[in-house]
């Protein structure tokens, strides 16, 4: 883990999306951070001790779902499917698919994940209980920024503000055209080995791109920005808060490869490109 000294920053954004606003003034205390998100190997040694089951090995319980059939319950969870050609892309559906049997050990149902990859298929939950399980515990939205961040205030990106430094690329984004054509980013096509990327100014890799990254905060559609009289902003939805983007993010469809880009996500959701890191109090 990586000390970070904790202090206040302009939070948010108004460049992009709605949901990065209002810009404010937010404050973090030190805390300890992972240098790169938790692996499929670490996950392993989690399972491994405590014989946790994932929500994606889990079928759905048939007293919530009386109307699916047997099969239709069946333990798995969704995965990215690259188009044959360019679609519209109003609907995630034609690139999602739902896979009896995908889970964390095998994410697209078939081959093995590498162990030196960022551990993917994990909900809110399972994260929570890796966390716990490592005395650790998940960040806020306002720590994982902070620490995205590396030091740069008002900035695009964890790097600076174009997205490429001398022409080399910093993070595992899309390259090429989403959905249906990813020439690959350093010939890496989906998630690629932590650590490939150059890291921030804190020494943490990842931040920015490869897997989304589970938080702690609830989601609202702006900042919730306390002030001494009031609270303003819309309530949660229930959801929590991504960040950083992940392989699957292209200027097109989804420019979130920045610390200040968030997306909305229900608890008990697993899918091939959201994962998680842990931090510690000090």
């Amino acid at each position: 883990m990586r000390a970070i000294e904790g202090g206040t920053f302009l939070m948010g954004s108004e460049e992009f999306y709605a949901d990065e606003g209002p810009v404010h003034a937010t404050s973090v205390g030190p805390f300890l951070i992972e240098e790169h998100p938790v692996t499929t190997a670490q996950f392993a040694e989690f399972v491994a001790a405590t014989g946790y089951l994932t929500t994606a090995e889990r079928e759905l319980p048939a007293a919530d779902f009386p109307d699916l059939a047997a099969h239709e319950r069946a333990a798995g969870s969704l995965a990215f499917r690259a188009t044959d050609g360019p679609v519209a892309l109003h609907d995630w559906r034609q690139w999602w698919t739902w896979i009896t049997g995908a889970s964390w050990r095998r994410p697209f149902g078939t081959q093995e994940a590498p162990g030196d990859h960022p551990v993917v298929q994990v909900s809110f939950d399972d994260a929570s209980a890796y966390a716990a399980w490592a005395g650790a515990r998940l960040p806020t939205e306002a720590e994982w920024e902070f620490a995205a961040r590396g030091g740069f205030e008002s900035r695009r990106f964890a790097w600076g503000d174009e997205p490429r430094v001398d022409d080399e690329l910093m993070a595992n984004t899309w390259q090429g055209a989403f959905p249906y054509r990813n020439d690959g980013a350093n010939g890496w096509r989906g998630t690629s080995p932590v650590g490939s990327f150059a890291p921030n100014g804190f020494g943490l890799v990842d931040m920015i791109g490869n897997v989304w990254e589970w938080t702690t905060t609830p989601y609202t559609q702006r900042h919730t920005v306390e002030a001494p009289c009031c609270v303003v902003g819309d309530r949660s939805d229930g959801r929590r808060v991504l960040k950083g983007g992940s392989h699957l993010c292209a200027p097109e469809y989804c420019l979130r490869y920045r610390p200040a880009a968030r997306s909305p996500q229900s608890d008990d959701t697993s899918t091939t490109h959201i994962g998680f890191r842990c931090v510690r109090d000090v």
